[in-house]
């Protein structure tokens, strides 16, 4: 490993992913609290498992959201050099082998989610297409010279394991002898596929099974509007030269338009590449699907508050659109909820959990008494339950049992009904309730929902749904109950079924007895001549429509809103009013907001005003405002420039530098050395204001050469 600099510095080696170690002392974190009980083990194992589960099913779920696009992206790949394949002579293939051919994937502003996205692109075209793929971002390649050592670095390192060699410099060495240019690269694919060709046929018959003969070679930029434009004109211009010889596959990662290609590259270079657009899934339907999958489902015991899930997504919302930022943050709820909650032993499949009841000791049994919702529980029952709640511990795992039953019961008819209602609320003018089922979640979470404005306005507007509207949805939510395995809602289906009859059944005698009244009363208007006659006829119409009975159509309307209004005060509870809703539910906001919310002023004012806080080195703590020799050279000057207004003299500033400083060498100091030592501590105080005015707290003055300016409370 070259560690060649310019400067002194620390260089960080980061070992394989491979070889890395969990740690054993991972559990013991989880007993590092004082009110810790004595079954930490059994938590940590709880959470790791139930968190591998969560884990293969966002992997599934991005999977299954992937495919369609990584399929067009294959075929696109086997229809690319199918001439260069098959050696064809034609014009129009010739022609079109000048092109190069191009992917432009479009994947959206949420960057962070682009690496995963690209490893799993890579691992489909290594499996279907080609092993010849290389991964480019604009930071490795500030040059088209830094480009081709990259590109040629990563495709002949497809046949070599890195990890199997001792001396990873050997590696490095034997990359860099080889002359990067266009004809060595084409050298070595010449060289590569004929060794491949001349394969054992049993070795040729697998690997064309999944590679054709000659298979391209790929290369992806990952985030092509931060390449330069001078480098990617010299690739494709190029590569083009070569195209004949090579076949060589773009794909370009574009996170804002496909018009950033136009603008990047001139007409003359964009006409020599042959270009499809491709879109990914937006990152708001990828979170919808999470949600959906991890949170609206009985699946996993494990669920988040109102206030947490909504810190969450507005993250999500108004940050950075990252699924997988989203999906760290569910697992830091997951880590917190599991170390802070001595209970979360039975945050567990409802099975284990009855299981663990029995095993419960005495102190487990008393953390479930001081619970708030189990105390509201047994203020409501009799006196003599209350006395065999609180003292009986036999009795109480047998409660228990039943209350987790009933949770789980809880979490499943939860599910299920509000799936019904957010058919019927989705569509609706304005989204009262909200568009994405995430929102309705959120709102019967936080309180009753049935007590809100918006929900009254929508059973309002959904008194106005026309016909075919309102059997499509009950046809949905008909289908919503049938998919549940529990027979809970077996009467429901039958309710909802027979409205669907009598809507099918409804005759139009209401609408053409309206039409037979209103072509009589023209008649009767056009009778009339007189204007006292007129409005005496206008004023009974009137009358007669305030005054008018609801049509059949209108009463079944009636009806269905009033029934899926009874199912909603009926099962969407908010589950906070549920009995030991805080063994599965993790709603402490803060502690999510305090770890993803980042405040990086205040967290640099804390570590420059007092290190101890970050470095917990017992010689660094200070008592008030005083200032220890012992800190960092730029906590030394930080502090002083708090004493000093506007404008800072430099030589003002050295001297209080130096005076903290050699505080501790006292007035015995070795004389001879004193220079020495003041140019030292010179140079460690030109190190330490430079550091100060990379982080933005000062800048020079062009009023006073000597002087510099401050930027923060209270500077210019």
């Amino acid at each position: 490993m070259s560690t060649c600099s310019v400067s002194k510095g620390c260089f960080v080696f980061k070992p394989s992913p491979k070889k890395r170690k969990v740690s054993q002392k991972t559990v013991n974190h989880f007993g590092e609290r004082k009110d810790d009980s004595e079954d930490t083990e059994l938590r940590y194992v709880t959470c790791q498992s139930l968190w591998n589960d969560i884990k293969l099913e966002t992997e599934q779920i991005q999977e299954d959201l992937n495919k369609q696009l990584f399929d067009n992206l294959v075929s696109f790949l086997r229809r690319s050099h199918s001439g260069f394949q098959e050696k064809t002579t034609e014009w129009t293939c010739q022609m079109k082998s000048r092109e190069i051919p191009t992917a432009a994937l479009v994947l959206g502003v949420n960057v962070t989610d682009h690496d995963l996205t690209f490893r799993s692109l890579s691992e489909v075209l290594q499996n279907n297409i080609t092993p010849y793929i290389a991964l480019l971002e604009a930071k490795d390649c500030p040059g088209i010279k830094n480009l081709m050592q990259k590109l040629m670095g990563q495709l002949m390192n497809c046949y070599i394991d890195v990890d199997s060699l001792e001396d990873e410099d050997y590696a490095q060495v034997s990359q860099n002898r080889i002359r990067c240019s266009m004809s060595s690269l084409i050298n070595w694919y010449e060289s590569v596929t004929k060794k491949t060709d001349s394969e054992t046929p049993r070795k040729k018959r697998t690997s064309s099974s999944r590679h054709c003969q000659s298979p391209p070679v790929v290369v992806i930029f990952k985030d092509m509007e931060s390449f330069t434009t001078k480098v990617l004109q010299d690739f494709i211009v190029i590569s083009s030269q070569h195209i004949r010889e090579f076949p060589l596959v773009l794909i370009f990662g574009i996170a804002t338009s496909p018009m950033i290609i136009h603008s990047l590259l001139p007409h003359s270079v964009s006409s020599l590449l042959c270009i499809e657009l491709f879109q990914s899934l937006s990152s708001k339907e990828h979170l919808s699907t999470i949600i959906d999958k991890l949170l609206l489902t009985a699946r996993f015991p494990f669920k988040l508050g109102e206030k947490v899930l909504q810190v969450l997504i507005n993250i999500f919302l108004y940050h950075d659109f990252s699924v997988q930022n989203f999906i760290k943050g569910f697992q830091l709820c997951i880590v917190e909820h599991f170390y802070s909650q001595p209970l979360s032993i039975l945050c567990c499949q409802l099975v284990d959990a009855k299981k663990r009841v029995n095993s419960l000791s005495h102190n487990q049994c008393e953390n479930i008494r001081r619970l708030p919702s189990f105390r509201r529980y047994v203020e409501s029952q009799a006196s003599e339950k209350q006395i065999a709640l609180l003292t009986t511990d036999s009795y109480l795992k047998e409660v228990i049992q039943k209350l987790l039953e009933d949770l789980h019961v809880y979490h499943e008819n939860y599910v299920l009904v509000l799936r019904c209602l957010h058919v019927f609320t989705s569509s609706l003018p304005k989204y009262p309730l909200g568009k994405q089922i995430r929102e309705l979640h959120c709102a019967c979470l936080e309180n009753q929902v049935w007590e809100t404005e918006e929900y009254e306005s929508s059973l309002q507007l959904a008194r106005m749904l026309n016909k075919s509207d309102l059997v499509t949805m009950l046809q949905q939510c008909v289908e919503i109950f049938v998919s549940s395995s529990g027979k809970e809602f077996d009467k429901t289906v039958e309710k909802l079924k027979e409205f669907l009859t009598q809507f099918q059944k409804l005759e139009v005698a209401d609408a053409f007895q309206e039409r037979d009244v209103s072509v009589s009363s023209q008649k009767e208007l056009q009778k009339k001549t007189d204007l006292y006659h007129l409005q005496k006829t206008l004023l009974e119409l009137k009358e007669s429509r305030r005054s008018k009975k609801l049509t059949k159509f209108e009463m079944l309307r009636f009806e269905v809103v009033d029934y899926i209004d009874s199912l909603v005060r009926n099962y969407l509870v908010p589950a906070d009013r549920k009995t030991l809703h805080e063994i599965v539910y993790f709603n402490t906001a803060s502690v999510l907001r305090e770890h993803l919310n980042a405040a990086p002023r205040i967290a640099l004012h804390t570590a420059l005003n007092n290190p101890y806080w970050y470095l917990k080195n017992q010689a660094l703590k200070s008592d008030g405002g005083s200032i220890s020799n012992k800190a960092p050279d730029i906590c030394i000057v930080y502090k002083l420039h708090l004493e000093c207004g506007r404008l800072i003299n430099l030589v003002d500033w050295l001297e209080a530098f130096s005076t903290v400083v050699m505080a501790v060498e006292g007035p015995n100091a070795d004389a001879a050395s004193s220079d020495q030592v003041d140019d030292v501590i010179h140079a460690r105080f030109i190190r330490a204001v430079s550091e100060l005015e990379l982080l933005g707290f000062i800048k020079p003055s062009k009023q006073k050469t000597d002087h510099v300016a401050r930027l923060t409370w209270g500077g210019c």
